[in-house]
């Protein structure tokens, strides 16, 4: 689904444009400072023209769309450009972004139909926004002053920067940003950022093969990618290096290849190929001057045609070859853009996607605040939105993005700074249905960073989780958006209640008054049932009339079970029955049994021996177990 930003429909404005014969001028981004600069002019004076006014024949386009045609003007946003460099050389992303490109295009043929308005898609915030402007450029002695092409009558880079500066409240709001932000706008995937050197990839081969083989299978499933060399000061900012590389400043990863080395059948049949990637600086210069650089005597070593396909141009256009080793020596930060692929119909992996949408809101009542801050504040870090989901597969690797509201697009109105955010996964009861009120196992969390996004990839075994997003501080106030990824499908919903409801029968049946977190930690001496000496164990924990049952464990007799069940008991001295299965193709054989009787269950780590099910004798093995009760709400 598309909304047109700010209400604006692109199609209904230039109809009425042409029917009055005017070109479009936008109320809402007007040629005037405010639509340059926060507060004041910083470059002199300014004149808006129209294409038409700075060439005689205009087009969105000149010879199809390339990396090439970007360079950054006036303004420090390399960031931006360089994902306008890789969103060029994708097609299907491109045509998302510049939409109807060909009705838009000025026609000679007919020129009753240019109304001096054009329209952009960006995804924001869950949605794909519309953005329409006008064509007034800012113009300094007659030249382009932001983001401009190679030919004089290209356009299609002003048009989309204008777009985006209106989005985000002026020009001035892209000095300086994030190119994770602006790959996620132009595509709606994911952002994931590496970081080169906490990864030691440039000593660690192995990690470095498996690190090329992640962003080669990005670039193959249509994904975009960029990098760049850390500044650690303010002198450091785009410093040229004696490589050739710049410091700061966001270069587009436009190429991933295995390169064959050799000429002739010895290319064909060796074995050997190189990691090579091709990057592109915004501004069109400036390029690598060390191994493989456009000059370089290492292209000796690859053939006229394997060349010729790689497209290697000796020129000072801004883009150059490295091998990747020395990729990740030099650069620091990678960002890995994936187009999370949902169709069932692809032939590469297909991914299932939960969305939701959320607020940190700050209440003084405890059960009602849900901005509680990060684990370091224990008083109130329960308190924010929880969301529990399944993990079905033994094991599975799982995405998870949380992002923000961007305030940097109303920096006009205060908002300009993003808060820290991050996230916690805790692994919960398989029958966990309410919220949680004690901390329980937490398996890992990201990062808190005031970024708009934040992005984490984990494997994970089969149970049930719960993901805590959360400001750094507590009574911060903002919404969220938590995309969740899994191979198959996860259930993934908010936890909102705390405790079981009051319902009409309460008073019938009775309400619970405690709840009992059982952990059934592991299995130890127990009996062989197969043929082949080992055993498919499972264990069944039941309570009240409600039964929690574990993953299957293969061929063990110690089986690490790690399972919790939680139940909201009715009677305080109640018995908890856990029995122990072993799994069989056609019937599953039992294999012991433990009751939990009122005087054990406040025990912690318990070790019990399993007894058949007259409870009479007792049977090979012995199960380690923990029991928690408390009342209801101050409990679990």
């Amino acid at each position: 689904m598309v909304k047109a930003y700010e209400d604006q429909q692109f199609a209904d404005l230039r109809k009425q444009c042409q029917q009055s014969g005017k070109l479009f001028e936008d109320p809402l981004f007007p040629p005037t400072d405010q639509s340059l600069f926060y507060h004041e002019n910083r470059i002199g004076k300014v004149t808006w023209k129209r294409p038409k006014e700075l060439c005689d024949d205009p087009h969105l386009f000149v010879h199809g769309i390339s990396a090439h045609d970007l360079h950054q003007g006036q303004l420090g946003n390399c960031w931006f450009v360089a994902a306008c460099s890789s969103l060029a050389s994708r097609e299907p992303l491109w045509q998302k972004v510049i939409p109807d490109w060909k009705d838009q295009e000025w026609d000679e043929k007919r020129p009753e139909a240019y109304a001096g308005i054009f329209h952009f898609r960006f995804w924001r915030f869950g949605s794909w926004m519309d953005v329409v402007i006008d064509d007034r450029l800012p113009t300094a002695n007659g030249n382009l002053v932001y983001c401009h092409s190679n030919d004089k009558n290209e356009f299609w880079s002003a048009l989309l920067e204008k777009a985006y500066a209106k989005m985000y409240g002026c020009y001035e709001a892209l000095d300086g940003g994030n190119t994770a932000d602006a790959l996620v706008d132009f595509t709606g995937g994911v952002s994931e950022p590496v970081e080169l050197l906490e990864g030691h990839f440039g000593q660690d081969e192995e990690a470095r093969n498996q690190l090329f083989e992640r962003v080669l299978k990005v670039q193959q499933r249509g994904g975009l990618i960029s990098c760049s060399i850390r500044a650690t000061s303010q002198a450091d900012m785009e410093a040229r290096l004696d490589c050739g590389l710049v410091k700061g400043h966001a270069y587009a990863v436009t190429d991933v290849r295995k390169v064959r080395l050799g000429h002739g059948l010895l290319a064909f049949f060796k074995a050997e190929k190189l990691s090579m990637i091709r990057l592109r600086n915004p501004w069109g210069e400036r390029e690598w001057n060390g191994p493989w650089s456009d000059s370089s005597e290492q292209w000796q070593k690859v053939s006229k045609s394997e060349r010729e396909k790689l497209g290697v141009v000796v020129q000072d256009d801004g883009e150059f070859w490295m091998d990747f080793e020395d990729f990740t020596k030099y650069y620091t930060d990678l960002i890995l853009c994936r187009l999370i692929n949902t169709s069932y119909l692809s032939v590469h992996k297909t991914w299932e996607e939960v969305v939701h949408f959320g607020s940190w809101v700050h209440e003084d009542d405890p059960l009602k605040n849900r901005a509680g801050g990060c684990v370091n504040h224990k008083a109130t870090y329960l308190q924010n939105p929880q969301y529990v989901f399944d993990v079905k597969k033994p094991e599975d690797e799982v995405l998870i993005c949380l992002q923000q509201r961007d305030r940097r697009a109303r920096p006009k109105e205060g908002k300009g700074e993003n808060l820290a955010i991050g996230f916690d996964i805790q692994r919960v009861e398989l029958n966990r249905k309410y919220r949680m009120h004690i901390s329980q196992q937490k398996i890992c969390s990201s990062v808190y960073i005031n970024s708009r996004s934040v992005f984490m990839r984990n494997d994970l075994k089969e149970g049930r989780y719960v993901i805590i997003p959360t400001t750094f501080n507590p009574r911060l106030q903002g919404d969220f958006l938590l995309r969740v990824f899994t191979d198959v499908p996860s259930e993934c919903k908010e936890l909102t209640v705390d405790q079981p409801p009051q319902t009409c029968w309460t008073g019938l049946c009775g309400y619970p008054t405690l709840v009992t977190q059982v952990h059934v930690m592991k299995g130890a001496g127990l009996q062989a049932q197969d043929s082949d000496g080992s055993s498919d164990p499972y264990v069944v924990i039941s309570c009240e009339g409600e039964k929690v049952c574990s993953p299957v464990h293969k061929d063990t007799l110690t089986p690490d079970f790690d399972v919790k069940a939680l139940f909201y008991r009715k009677k305080s001295k109640g018995s908890i029955l856990i029995r122990v299965y072993n799994k069989n193709v056609l019937n599953d054989s039992f294999m012991g049994q433990v009751t939990l009787s009122a005087d054990v269950q406040d025990a912690q780590h318990q070790t019990v021996r399993l007894r058949d099910k007259s409870q009479s004798s007792d049977l090979p093995g012995m199960l380690s177990v923990s029991v928690l009760t408390s009342n209801v709400l101050t409990g679990i």
